[in-house]
Formats: C-alpha cells, sequence, structure tokens
C-alpha cells in the first residue's frame, strides 16, 4: 500500500503487539470493523483504495475525506469533503482541523468512526475466591471464556454476577476489547432500544446525528445484559436478530450492521420458569443459556466471610485513607451470625461504615449494625459463641469458618466438612480444638 507521507501509518502491516493504548472502531454501510492504532503518526480516511481507513462501501464518503492526526494531540482534519465531516454534530470547516476527545464519533458519510482507548487485562477489584464451591465455579467460568458462546450468570442480587462476568471477559480472547454493561431494569422500554441498537439520523424529532449503540460500542469486546429479565419483549425480538445474525439494526435504519460481540446475561430470576409462563422468550432464554453458571449467595459461602472481609475492609481503608484495621474475634463472630440478604453488596457496606467508625482501632461489634436474629430452623444448629475469648485473629477466623460452614448446611458435619475441603474427621477435631458444640439431631 503506497504511502504520500512518511508518518502515515501502514494500517495492514500493524502487528498487535505494535498497537498503542488507542483502537479505532469504524461503524459502516458494511459492519464494524476495529483497527489498532499506534502511539503517533496520521491515518488517511477516505474511498480512494490507498487511504488508511478505506471506505469504499460508503458512497457518500469522498475519495481523499479526511486524516486523524495522533499526535502530538487527537485531531481530525477535513480535506473540502463533499458532505463535510463533523465531530459531535458539528460540521468541521473545510480543510480546518478538530481536536478530538477518546469515545468521541467522527462521521464521514454514513460511516461513524470512534477512537477509544484500549482495554488492558486487569484482575477484577472485588473477585475473592476462597471456598472449594467458588473456586469450581471460576474454574467453569474460565473453560467458557475461551469460545464465544453466550453465558447466563444466575444468582440472587448483589452475590458477585458482575464481578464474575468481567472475570469471563478478562480470561477471554477479548480481553483487550471492550466490556460494556448495561442494566436493563434501569431505563424505560424506549430508552433501552436506543442505548442498546443506537439510532440513524432522522430515526425520531431530535435525532440531528446518529447514534452509536452499545451493542456495536462492544464490537470486538464483550456486552453483559445485567437484569436481563427485565428486557420488554420487542426488545427481546431485536436481541435475537443480534444473537442469531451477529448483526445490529439501528432505529430508523433499514439495514444491518454486522458486529463481533460475546454476550453475558445476568439475571436473579428463574428465566426457565419466565419462558414457561410466556413472560420470556422461549428462543432467547436457550441462546443466551448457551452456558448457566450459578452463584451461590453469601449465606452458603459463609466460610469465605474472613477473606471478604479482609479484602473489603482494605478496598475501604484505602478509599478513605486510612490504616487497615485489625478484626477483633467478637466482631468476625458477630457477623458470622447474620443470614447477609444483601449479599457481598451488604457486607460491603457493613464493612466499610466499620472502618470509618473505628477511626484506625481494631472494628469490634460496637462499630457493626445491631443484626435482626437469625431465622432458626427445627432442624438447625446454634453455636453458644464460647471459646472465642483466647484466640488469636487467624484462629477467629478458621473458627469462623467452621461456624458459617455449620449454619449454611444446617449442622450437617459432613457436608460442612466438603464445603471447607476436608475429611468429616479433621472437620470434627476442629470442633473441639474451638470449643464450638458438636451438632445434635432433634428430638422427634
Amino acid at each position: 500500500m503506497g504511502r504520500a507521507d512518511a508518518s502515515t501509518v501502514d494500517v495492514a502491516a500493524l502487528r498487535e503487539d505494535e498497537a498503542g493504548a488507542a483502537v479505532l472502531t469504524v461503524m459502516g454501510p458494511a459492519g464494524a470493523r476495529s483497527i489498532p492504532l499506534p502511539e503517533a503518526g496520521r491515518l488517511t480516511v477516505g474511498r480512494h483504495a490507498n487511504s488508511d481507513v478505506c471506505l469504499e462501501d460508503d458512497p457518500a464518503v469522498s475519495r481523499h475525506h479526511a486524516v486523524l492526526h495522533l499526535s502530538p494531540a487527537l485531531e481530525v482534519e477535513d480535506l473540502g469533503a463533499a458532505n463535510g465531516t463533523f465531530v459531535g454534530g458539528r460540521r468541521v470547516p473545510g480543510g480546518g482541523r478538530r481536536a478530538l476527545r477518546p469515545g468521541e464519533p467522527v462521521q464521514v458519510g454514513a460511516t461513524v468512526l470512534v477512537v477509544r482507548q484500549r482495554a488492558t487485562p486487569a484482575p477484577p477489584a472485588e473477585a475473592v475466591v476462597a471456598s472449594p464451591a467458588l473456586r469450581r465455579l471460576y474454574a467453569e467460568a474460565e473453560q467458557v471464556a475461551a469460545g464465544r458462546l453466550a453465558v447466563l450468570l444466575l444468582g440472587e442480587t448483589g452475590v458477585g454476577k458482575e464481578v464474575l462476568a468481567r472475570h469471563i471477559h478478562l480470561a477471554s480472547p477479548r480481553a483487550r476489547g471492550p466490556f460494556i454493561t448495561l442494566n436493563c431494569g434501569a431505563l424505560a422500554p424506549s430508552l433501552l432500544e436506543s442505548e442498546l441498537f443506537g439510532y440513524d439520523k432522522g430515526a425520531f424529532t431530535g435525532a440531528d446525528q446518529p447514534k452509536l449503540g452499545l451493542i456495536e460500542a462492544a464490537h470486538g469486546g464483550t456486552v453483559l445484559l445485567d437484569e436481563v429479565g427485565e428486557l420488554p419483549g420487542p426488545v427481546q425480538v431485536k436481541l435475537l436478530r443480534v444473537l442469531e445474525d451477529q448483526e445490529v439494526l439501528r432505529l430508523g435504519s433499514v439495514t444491518p450492521r454486522k458486529v463481533d460481540v460475546r454476550f453475558l446475561a445476568a439475571t436473579n430470576r428463574d428465566l426457565e420458569a419466565e419462558s414457561r409462563a410466556g413472560r420470556f422468550r422461549p428462543d432467547l432464554f436457550y441462546r443466551l443459556a448457551g452456558a448457566t453458571l450459578t452463584v451461590p449467595p453469601l449465606r452458603a459461602r459463609a466460610d469465605e466471610l474472613p477473606a471478604l472481609v479482609a479484602h473489603f475492609a482494605a478496598l475501604a481503608a484505602a478509599e478513605a485513607g486510612v490504616p487497615r484495621p485489625e478484626l477483633s474475634a467478637e466482631a468476625l463472630a458477630a457477623l458470622a451470625t447474620h443470614e447477609w440478604p444483601g449479599n457481598l453488596r451488604e457486607l460491603r457496606n457493613v464493612v466499610t461504615r466499620a472502618v470509618l467508625l473505628c477511626r484506625g482501632g481494631a472494628v469490634r461489634p460496637e462499630h457493626l449494625p445491631a443484626f435482626a436474629p437469625r431465622r432458626v430452623e427445627a432442624a438447625s444448629w446454634v453455636d453458644d459463641g464460647g471459646g472465642t475469648a483466647d484466640l488469636d485473629p487467624a484462629q477467629a477466623a478458621e473458627r469462623a469458618r467452621v461456624v458459617g460452614a455449620l449454619r449454611a448446611h444446617n449442622g450437617n458435619q459432613t457436608r460442612a466438612a466438603q464445603a471447607l475441603g476436608i475429611s468429616r474427621q479433621t472437620f470434627v477435631k476442629k470442633l473441639d480444638r474451638y470449643g464450638i458444640p458438636r451438632p445434635r439431631k432433634p428430638v422427634e
């Protein structure tokens, strides 16, 4: 490919390891594609075959339409194109330049160009995987991450479905692409459709410029549809087409655009029951549930409580600019008595409050809210709380894990031992070591 300027980027020859911190997404009549960008240089845009970004499929683009300048600042230059170059809906003067911000759309003809910062793989901030059950779940998630199969994440509100979704994205070949989350229950149906699919100019009153939808913006990456059970029927129909054909039809458009997106969906509803009841399309349910992963509630992962508390305490202390406090055995025992209906979200709020109240000292029961008494079933087991006074923090944490496992499994020692990944014999020894009363079967 010939070049008239030595500073022009050879897009075809650019290797992934030579790319900088940005990527150019091109969305035109033929669909969407992404181009890795270097730190410096310039890209010519037009229908001419020698253009760095060749838009031969868009007749509204001039042969030599515009230039993207990557350094010393991000700018777009109009080359006197007949149909003009627009930044955020404002026309760039012919032969003039305009500064760009990452994510700001540039319209040339019927094509939209967006320069985005690359997503760099990083460990999720809140992924604490301490129990055998969660380790198995995350291992399974990493296996399904390798493909492009849609994944349905189930679990109560606040259990960490979004954290697991981000882990799947970062463990996938799409880790360098965007990860976009949309809460399907947070928007009105009309807004939800335009946010997901975008719209063309003139699609409705006030649509003066085309809008890029979230699905197109996630080209080459992953979309998480949170609370997917809240999707209205018409949006379910359009989403099914995207899943089946990998095409997006913007509002007001008759021409679908090709996209390369992996879908994850999360809900606290029983979608299979919802589909049987006619409230959710069965065909969409089966497309979304290519693989199904269920995140257990915190009350069933009580053995993770010490690790999670330490993690959230470290985050809260860093945010507040104070030293990370110690956690007293009494405070940990108090936390272990709660059922955590709000799961991880509730736990984080409780720990953050305690870190602020203890003012750098140890977290004690008085820094915690007064929890409602735990519901006790007829065959359940109750800890008398004895034997905690002389324990060091590590021993108190281990005792809390044992107590939590027993509570989660209603006093069943065998299941509690399995949840901790130890033998029943070892589990019984820990009961004796920490003065934990042995569970007894209820009297009939």
